[in-house]
């Protein structure tokens, strides 16, 4: 598929396309899988999850319309397959697990990262759910608060009060002898 477009390669793998569909798993493989981990903080669960999401993919493809970005309704097919995951399992596994990942993903800790880590996965697990899931979105995903409200069926100026509310609650606060 080399030359074609995003564009072209959904059309062609909705159409049908075993060559196109396996452009596109090999291109978005990558954020199925890394959203799945970071949302079940097990990377036994996100293979699971990765590997439905690829099924559904296939039967879904064809309902995509193109109304918002690729990335963002994928991202959506993800967050609703590890919701139902947890559904069935009904067990939340810890957020401090997933954000442990999240932060792992980047260069070894040191001893300062490390503390750093150890004190964003204490303030990250105090959060509700709709908090902690908007902060997977936007700070682990890296998505526009639009697309974190579309996923999460929220208006977007929910997104930005959570996010607000995510800052006002992780902020270190002033110690009044200071």
């Amino acid at each position: 598929m080399a030359g074609a477009t995003d564009a072209d390669i959904i059309a062609a793998a909705a159409a049908g396309d075993r060559d196109a569909f396996e452009a596109l798993l090999r291109d978005h493989y990558d954020r199925i899988h890394g959203l799945a981990w970071q949302l079940t903080g097990s990377r036994a669960d996100a293979d699971d999850i990765a590997q439905d999401v690829c099924c559904i993919l296939a039967e879904k493809l064809s309902a995509f319309r193109g109304d918002a970005k690729f990335t963002t309704w994928l991202c959506s097919i993800v967050y609703n397959a590890c919701r139902d995951f947890h559904r069935r399992r009904s067990a939340f596994t810890r957020f401090a697990g997933r954000l442990s990942i999240m932060t792992g993903l980047a260069r070894g800790p040191d001893g300062r990262d490390l503390y750093d880590a150890i004190w964003i996965e204490s303030a990250i697990a105090r959060l509700k759910p709709d908090l902690r899931d908007t902060a997977i979105l936007i700070a682990g995903q890296q998505l526009s608060h639009a697309e974190a409200a579309q996923i999460l069926g929220v208006a977007e100026a929910t997104i930005s009060w959570r996010m607000h509310e995510i800052r006002r609650q992780i902020a270190p606060k002033a110690d009044p002898d200071d």
